[in-house]
């Protein structure tokens, strides 16, 4: 799934492209895309025809576009979900499920969802927080913590809030309500870097350690950031169809029976809450009980 860099490449994509237009139509061609929205397929285009996007912006792994009148479009992508900016009278994709056209642009926006896991739903904005009255949110994403990227982050409330669970370190990393935009893949490289088994206990977190974790998740979704995210296939896309490439500097995901970067141990699998792990046995021994 796709996890802070991948949805960011979209969302600054996105931004260049269709901030300041005008959406002419709307055309949902997967019910199951806009499941979220009760009133259906009719009600969400009307509501959206003739409406100016006034920014794209995003938190965690949620992106919304939000409109003059006040409301926002959410977009989650899912497991194989990708926003593509497209010629109007290219051939479509066989699997489009909702598709904006613009005034005065030749382009469209075309939300491409082969296993139809994400979608849009269109919801109220409302304050951020009662300290930034002026930064508003989509209500379904009030719950979502805010990521490194986040001008408004706080740090040592990440910091706090870890060392207070009672958890598996990865299982904290992966928390949304703690800190948003870290999936698996990210997880686990933040885990090698950290050289912390992901088994290893929250509560037994230095404050340093814990922000060295910090630090660590940081540094790791810049790099990938900078590349473009991570794309193992073809469903992970940039606005134009690009795949990224930090998959060739990943040290721990998905490189089973590789050598450790730095010890020279081979990589190994373990099983995860219903998912694989990866981690190097001599860097990242199992904690003691």
């Amino acid at each position: 799934m796709p996890e802070l860099p991948e949805v960011e490449v979209v969302r600054r994509g996105l931004a260049k492209w269709v901030t300041g237009k005008t959406v002419a139509q709307v055309s949902v061609l997967h019910p199951r895309a806009i499941r979220n929205h009760a009133p259906g397929p009719k009600d969400f285009a009307g509501q959206l025809a003739n409406q100016k996007i006034e920014a794209v912006n995003r938190r965690g792994k949620y992106l919304w576009l939000e409109l003059k009148s006040g409301i926002a479009v959410v977009i989650h992508l899912g497991m194989s979900g990708q926003v593509l900016i497209q010629k109007a009278a290219l051939a479509p994709h066989k699997h489009v499920r909702i598709k904006f056209t613009f005034k005065d642009s030749k382009k469209e926006m075309n939300f491409v969802d082969q296993r139809t896991f994400g979608g849009m739903q269109i919801t109220e904005l409302v304050p951020a927080s009662s300290s930034s009255s002026s930064e508003v949110i989509p209500d379904t994403v009030i719950h979502i913590a805010r990521d490194p990227f986040d001008p408004h982050f706080e740090p040592d409330t990440f910091i706090d809030g870890i060392r207070r669970k009672n958890t598996e370190v990865k299982r904290a990393l992966l928390d949304q309500t703690l800190m948003s935009g870290v999936g698996n893949i990210y997880a686990d490289e933040t885990l090698w870097r950290a050289k912390l088994h992901w088994a290893y206990p929250t509560n037994r977190l230095t404050r340093a350690k814990a922000a060295e974790l910090l630090s660590h998740a940081t540094a790791v979704m810049t790099e990938a950031l900078a590349q473009g995210g991570t794309s193992f296939d073809s469903l992970y896309v940039n606005v134009n169809g690009e795949s990224g490439y930090f998959a060739r500097g990943l040290a721990a995901y998905g490189r089973e029976d590789e050598l450790c970067d730095r010890c020279g141990r081979l990589i190994i699998r373990d099983a995860f809450m219903n998912r694989s792990s990866f981690r190097c046995p001599s860097c990242q021994p199992k904690p003691r009980s």
